[in-house]
């Protein structure tokens, strides 16, 4: 079984390539949560979403989130009423969020909701969330304490951060079966996703870290950043924020207590050397996934890692 720590649009990506490479029903998916939010009294988990809608190719592929041709009549008569819509919902994209929050009121755990609308958008990958507790990332600027999504989407990124929290972090304990999957796996893909605020926010939940300390499953990263850059999202930024190396190699200490392999993209090759004085294996190759054939390519090259 492969297991893949994921955030968002980025690992989304990766996960494609990954599913045609291994059989779904081999793949386990640790996602997180500390994006989610409650919009309109619906419980919302965006990054769950952009995995589950990119696997079963429904995902908007401008956007990278959302159902693709969507329409968003619904929010539009939100507004007229009054509400702010900031962030937007379509019209196909708020079935699954009544879907999700109408099963969590029956007694549903979000593990059991999320398990449900993957199986009925047709894959046969699992997708755990990494908690079922209440964690949600926060990100404090100088003035102010936001909610990542007010960060991201309302205010565009613009504000300058001083560090990131995650509530609930003491308490939320990993979802059923994260832990004996970080454990039985035979490979672990942290995927390109925002080490911070995505793969930071898997790792806030309690136990997880060590189980990936604790594991004897080869676990390979790959990193987000591609020439001092992150390829979409603010990894970049929010690293600076929080004292690290905005590069591959700051990615490879973030992760360095549990990391034994960290691909880097080509254009990070002089690199190499000072990953592997950390004690991590450096694999240098193409990381940016313009095209299918490219998601591909990056997921056999992780996957070859598991054989040796």
């Amino acid at each position: 079984m492969i297991v893949a720590l994921a955030g968002g649009v980025g690992a989304a990506r990766f996960l494609q390539g990954l599913i045609r490479v291994v059989p779904q029903r081999r793949i386990t998916i640790i996602g997180n949560v500390g994006d989610d939010i409650e919009f309109y009294g619906l419980h919302v988990s965006p990054d769950l979403d952009i995995v589950t809608y990119t696997l079963a190719d429904l995902v908007d592929p401008v956007r990278g989130w959302g159902f693709k041709g969507d329409t968003f009549h619904c929010q539009d008569l939100l507004q007229r009423y009054g509400y702010k819509t900031w962030f937007n919902i379509g019209d196909r994209d708020l079935a699954t969020h009544l879907y999700r929050t109408e099963q969590m009121r029956r007694g549903k755990t979000l593990s059991a909701a999320t398990t449900s609308i993957v199986s009925r958008l047709g894959l046969d990958v699992t997708l755990l969330p990494s908690t079922d507790d209440l964690l949600q990332t926060y990100v404090l600027s100088r003035r102010s304490r936001m909610h990542f999504q007010e960060y991201m989407v309302r205010r565009q990124t613009k504000p300058k951060v001083k560090s990131v929290l995650f509530k609930g972090s003491d308490s939320a304990r990993p979802a059923p079966h994260v832990i004996q999957s970080i454990s039985e796996a035979s490979g672990i893909i942290i995927c390109p996703s925002n080490p911070i605020v995505s793969i930071g926010a898997i790792l806030a939940v309690r136990g997880i870290r060590a189980a990936l300390r604790k594991t004897k499953a080869p676990i390979l990263g790959i990193s987000p950043i591609v020439g001092g850059k992150t390829v979409k999202g603010p990894a970049d930024k929010l690293m600076k924020s929080s004292g690290i190396e905005a590069s591959a190699i700051g990615v490879a200490k973030y992760y360095r207590d549990f990391l034994d392999a960290l691909m880097i993209d080509k254009v990070d090759a002089q690199l190499a050397p000072q990953v592997r004085s950390l004690g991590i294996k450096p694999i240098v190759t193409q990381t940016l996934m313009k095209t299918m054939a490219d998601k591909i390519h990056l997921a056999r090259r992780a996957t070859s890692e598991f054989r040796h």
